[in-house]
């Protein structure tokens, strides 16, 4: 439900109906309940009252903050801020107690009625409304410290005189426990409420299995907990975001890398022609300057040193030109067009397979190949290695598109979600900086312009966000953009001696005309037998295609793991992703004690000796554990205050003007309730302030990373295919 309001009319004319009727159904209920001396009743009846009286503390702040929000809108057409998010959000609030309140009023005289249950949730309501009132203050303090003007408009962007240290020491008055229990993802559509409680319920069960606290029969038990118990859950949920590193992040959202997830997109997506991996080696590439001068585009080396690459190609019909479209009878022209796309995941998580739900869909739609990029991932790869690579494999595209991805690539579009967003800005203003050939358009989902904590209405959301916790987001921005982090990477570089490690000597030597060969040798040509490209006839085996590898360019199969993730890094992943499986599936906690689970334990033990477990107190794995403290809590502004270079390829909305004017027509699509929405309304801001081409979409009732959900949810489906018209824009834009 969206709440399109005249926010220049006095609040007593623009106060929604539902507000009126929580009062009335929060007097009834207190009247009733009044007299009855039973303790769920006197707390009901307490609780009531209460309600009635933060519904009047939070009026004159609505109010306020109602006046101030069409100060910061993208413009007239587009109403959309932080600041309005967190009105939605307390309407939304409103609504979610007004059908508690309408539950109790007609339950309460049936003999099934059930006064605990109903006290409990009148009082969650209560702490929710609480919480989202102590929000309302925090925002006119952010408004009474914001001085910098934009385009002769207010910036959402606090100015660097007030610290985010000091935005921080206030948020811990925020009682965090009331937007993961009970009330969980009552902002969101009612597709995505059920699937916010499914993610926080499994993450809250995932972490009982990464972590080694407690004896295993009490892991196990707690596992079902969460699912019947929203206080447990949401004490579970604020712990890890407090105390959980940025490995438990990774692990968790690697879960959509396993089997079980990444089955579905083939099962339900639509089919498509070509899905294949390309390993590219690390050789420096050179190109011809906008002046015509040739222009040496450099190999990635930071953190890492020199290393493949992998891409993977997707696209609807076979082409000419195209790895794995060699000896198929029903072949298209080259298309003309080519989508170069960066996947999210905070830098620090994700592939281009863990997107497939939504990629397949737009290769469907719009007809024309989708080159994903598998960057590195932080903390063992942070900035700017991902941007090295974006840019690396922007360059190998132009250089290839013809002979390797059938495309004359006449068209070239950056598409990109959350960190992968912000990735395809950086790598345009890599091209403009080597002044090469630059997109024709840019797309980008929910990104951040900003990469470091500067006090923003939107990024207060991420206090309410059961999917982007305020302790996940700082732990990836610190993970990738730190200096602290990036200063440990390379003492740990030159400690083992590999900071500068070339990989060139596992590849053979291959010229562009040796790789033409390659990709158009005929499938039936025995006399190049060694070199022939397969041709497959669908995606239903995903292939890695090697561009130079032990004398010769093979296809072999993509073993299911990105190559982005190491080894070790996949062995002690999935091993958690299978006993979190496993022991999630059971439906009684028989299943989960006894010899049955020693045995299970057994198993695990003689696969994963890293991981150590317990049953009674006994360890039955190897000696390294993990622990989530949750008796010592760390203050965030302890944690969370870190430095952030101020890089313009980092942050894109520190570019000077001269710079963004160059930038090629964007198309943005962001969501309400998303942290990074201030980024989006900002950069769209600046853009146009500039004269680029440039919309703003702001939808409603959907999370950050939504396009991950188009298979649970029709919103996000919708969402989707607003995407997928906007690249369509970009590609006819003249």
């Amino acid at each position: 439900m969206s709440f399109d309001y005249d926010f220049a009319k006095p609040f007593a004319e623009l106060e929604p109906p539902h507000w009126g009727a929580l009062r009335e159904l929060c007097r009834a209920n207190a009247e009733y309940f009044e007299n009855d001396q039973t303790e769920a009743s006197i707390r009901l009846h307490e609780a009531l009252l209460a309600m009635l009286n933060h519904l009047e503390q939070v009026r004159p702040l609505y109010r306020e903050i109602a006046k101030i929000a069409p100060l910061f809108d993208f413009d007239a057409k587009t109403p959309g801020n932080g600041y309005r998010s967190f009105l939605s959000v307390v309407d939304k609030c409103i609504l979610h107690s007004v059908c508690v309140c309408r539950q109790l009023c007609c339950q309460r005289d049936s003999i099934l009625f059930r006064k605990t249950y109903y006290m409990r949730e009148v009082e969650a309501c209560l702490q929710l409304l609480a919480s989202l009132c102590t929000c309302l203050q925090h925002l006119k303090t952010l408004y009474s410290w914001n001085t910098t003007m934009v385009n002769d408009r207010p910036s959402l962007f606090t100015p660097e005189g007030h610290s985010p240290q000091e935005l921080l020491d206030r948020t811990e008055s925020i009682n965090q426990y009331s937007f993961y229990g009970r009330c969980l993802g009552f902002q969101f559509c009612d597709s995505m409420k059920r699937v916010v409680k499914t993610v926080s319920a499994g993450m809250a069960s995932f972490s009982e299995i990464y972590f080694s606290n407690g004896t295993m029969i009490g892991r196990c038990a707690n596992l079902l907990k969460y699912l019947v118990d929203p206080e447990a859950r949401a004490r579970r949920i604020v712990n890890i975001s407090q105390q959980a590193d940025v490995d438990f992040c990774k692990n968790f959202w690697l879960l959509n890398e396993s089997d079980l997830f990444l089955r579905l997109p083939a099962l339900v997506m639509p089919t498509i022609a070509v899905n294949q991996v390309i390993s590219i080696p690390p050789e420096e590439l050179t190109l011809q300057c906008q002046n015509g001068t040739p222009v040496s585009i450099p190999v990635p080396r930071s953190h890492l040193g020199e290393r493949t690459l992998s891409v993977r190609l997707l696209s609807s019909h076979h082409r000419k030109g195209m790895i794995g479209s060699i000896g198929v009878e029903s072949i298209l022209p080259a298309s003309d067009e080519l989508i170069i796309h960066c996947h999210g995941g905070g830098f620090v998580a994700q592939s281009s397979r863990s997107h497939e739900v939504y990629l397949r869909d737009w290769a469907v739609q719009l007809g024309i190949p989708i080159l994903s990029i598998d960057y590195s991932l932080a903390p063992e790869a942070p900035y700017p290695r991902a941007l090295e690579e974006v840019f690396y494999a922007y360059a190998w595209a132009l250089k290839h598109s013809k002979t390797m991805l059938g495309t004359s690539a006449r068209k070239i579009i950056l598409a990109g979600d959350s960190a992968g967003a912000n990735l395809t800005l950086g790598a345009t203003l890599k091209c403009l900086e080597f002044n090469i050939r630059k997109p024709d358009g840019i797309f980008m989902a929910y990104v951040p312009v900003l990469v470091e904590f500067v006090p923003s209405p939107a990024r207060l959301l991420c206090l309410t966000d059961p999917l982007l916790p305020f302790g996940f987001m700082m732990r990836c921005l610190k993970a990738y953009a730190s200096c602290e982090t990036q200063q440990l990477q390379r003492d740990k570089d030159d400690e083992n001696g590999d900071g500068q490690k070339s990989e060139t000597e596992s590849f053979a030597e291959v010229s562009e005309s040796d790789l033409i060969a390659l990709a158009l040798s005929p499938n039936g040509d025995e006399t190049n037998e060694e070199h022939k490209l397969a041709s497959f006839p669908s995606d239903s085996t995903l292939n890695s295609v090697s561009l130079a590898e032990a004398d010769a360019v093979q296809v072999t199969l993509d073993a299911n793991t990105p190559s982005k993730i190491t080894a070790k890094e996949q062995t002690r992943s999935q091993e958690y992703i299978t006993q979190f499986l496993d022991l999630y599936k059971n439906k009684s906690s028989e299943n989960l004690a006894g010899a049955s689970t020693e045995d299970k334990l057994k198993e695990k033990k003689e696969s994963a000796p890293e991981k150590s477990w317990s049953l009674f107190g006994w360890s039955l794995g190897g000696s390294k554990s993990i622990y989530l403290d949750v008796e010592s809590v760390k203050s965030p502004s302890e944690e969370f205050v870190f430095t952030v270079p101020r890089d313009p390829h980092l942050s894109p909305y520190l570019a000077p003007d001269s710079v963004l004017a160059q930038i090629p027509p964007v198309r943005v699509v962001t969501i309400e309730l998303d942290p990074c929405l201030d980024d989006c309304v900002m950069f769209a801001r600046k853009l146009k302030g500039l004269g680029n081409p440039v919309t703003l979409d702001i939808l409603a009732g959907l999370p950050h990373g939504f396009l991950n959900f188009c298979l649970v949810s029709k919103e996000a489906m919708d969402g989707s295919h607003l995407c997928v018209r906007r690249i369509q824009e970009l590609l006819e834009y003249n």
